[in-house]
């Protein structure tokens, strides 16, 4: 089954792409690599906001990591015209909007985690950080930065 039909058997679709919100690209080839950039935490209301451990809670974190990483499977999308053309996640870094001394960073960035592995099986297993800060921007939940593997017909075209 293709990703995207997963996906969509996931009951799940892949966002509108916004606008990077400054002076960089969302995407970056390099070799057999795309680095993507950070994307925070959006839904169809627009940017999912608070602070784990104060307003928000793991669960609604451990979502907003969910719709950062449907956003970077849309970028990888634009980029590539395929998610079929992804090898492997290599790493994923995440950042939650948290409260002093939050302890649950992990459990929170398996929402993206989670969902990669639900797409790309084994190959979406990766190494990652999961850091929790006092603030990001537009006062996101969560933002995810993530680098990929692309096959080797990428590479070629």
């Amino acid at each position: 089954m293709k990703r995207e039909e997963l996906l969509s058997n996931l009951g799940l679709a892949l966002p509108a792409l916004p606008a990077p919100g400054g002076n960089y690209v969302s995407a970056k080839k390099v070799g057999n690599l795309v680095f993507l950039a950070g994307v925070i935490s959006t839904n169809t209301a627009g940017v999912m906001t608070g602070t784990v451990g104060l307003d928000r809670s793991v669960a609604d974190g451990y979502s907003a990591a969910r719709a950062c990483a449907l956003t970077q499977l849309a970028v990888l999308k634009r980029e590539l015209g395929t998610l079929e053309d992804v090898a492997e996640i290599v790493s994923v870094n995440g950042y939650v909007n948290a409260v002093s001394g939050f302890e649950e960073s992990p459990a929170v960035i398996n929402g993206t985690s989670d969902l990669l592995v639900q797409v790309f099986g084994d190959a979406g297993k990766h190494v990652r950080a999961a850091v929790g800060v006092s603030a990001l921007p537009r006062n996101a939940i969560v933002e995810i930065q993530m680098t990929v593997r692309v096959t080797d017909s990428v590479i070629a075209s």
